[in-house]
């Protein structure tokens, strides 16, 4: 059974995690570039608790990466890096967050005003019944409202999406992504509301960026306010003209490719 994915050769000391909970195989296109240069490792997370998957990608990174390692989380994998590289320091060279959701209570509305805004009244209904339907457990078809959820997000969380298909390969075993997401997501937005998840900054110790684009709907001071106060060593690159996948973006994925690269290339 595919778990993972490797770029590059050995050694491999970056690893990046896709976002979701659930979407394994998204940040392919992103991995296979960076495994152009250096070993890359793209672990496709299975686990339904937050916890569970804690604790996957931590075991992980312990049984394949050369560490400490460079971890590169997407949305909800930025915040699955964050919550790893807290509990486990040693493993982790630098932190970089893509797309971060933000870290306080007080940014989520945002979010939702944001994307609505960007869709027709139409499909503004649709993506509020959709969202309520995947927060109830025994929902039938929910596969097909998570895909259908993900075909409003290209439109309500991007700037210009390079025309073309998606260069992402999913992995046929994760039979179920909006179980994935069921089981995982609201562990990690109680862990927000609590205060808990950025309470964790006091436990990183490495390097941290956030790369962040200027129209992704997840507002970016949701990421850069909360952690410049809380992390000694935090910087913030906001890409212009720049959703929440900056690598599919027209007018952001080569500054998005470079930033990249000198965050690697300085810490390897």
């Amino acid at each position: 059974m595919e778990t993972f994915r490797e770029y590059g050769n050995a050694p491999y000391r970056v690893a990046i995690i896709h976002g979701g909970p659930g979407v394994a195989g998204s940040v392919a296109p992103v991995a296979r570039k960076l495994g152009e240069a250096r070993g890359v490792l793209e672990p496709l997370q299975t686990a339904k608790t937050l916890n569970g998957q804690v604790e996957e990608l931590r075991q992980f990174i312990e049984q394949n990466a050369m560490t400490p390692i460079i971890l590169i989380g997407h949305s909800w994998g930025a915040w699955l890096s964050y919550i790893v590289t807290a509990r486990y320091p040693a493993l982790v060279r630098k932190l970089i967050l893509v797309g971060s959701g933000p870290f306080e209570e007080r940014y989520v509305p945002l979010i939702t005003k944001n994307r609505l805004r960007r869709l027709s009244q139409e499909e503004q209904e649709e993506y509020r019944q959709l969202v309520e339907l995947l927060e109830k457990a025994d929902v039938p078809e929910k596969d097909a409202f998570f895909a259908r959820l993900g075909q409003l997000g290209d439109k309500s969380d991007s700037y210009d999406l390079i025309e073309g298909p998606i260069d992402a390969t999913s992995p046929d075993f994760i039979a179920d992504p909006a179980e994935v997401y069921q089981g995982v997501w609201p562990e990690a937005a109680e862990l927000r509301s609590t205060g808990e998840l950025l309470k964790l900054a006091e436990q990183i110790t490495c390097p941290v960026v956030a790369i962040h684009g200027d129209c992704d709907p997840h507002p970016a001071a949701g990421v850069q306010e909360p952690l410049t106060t809380r992390l000694k060593d935090f910087r913030m690159i906001l890409l212009e003209k720049c959703g929440h996948e900056p690598w599919r973006e027209r007018y952001a994925a080569e500054k998005f490719y470079r930033v990249l690269e000198d965050e690697l290339s300085a810490s390897l």
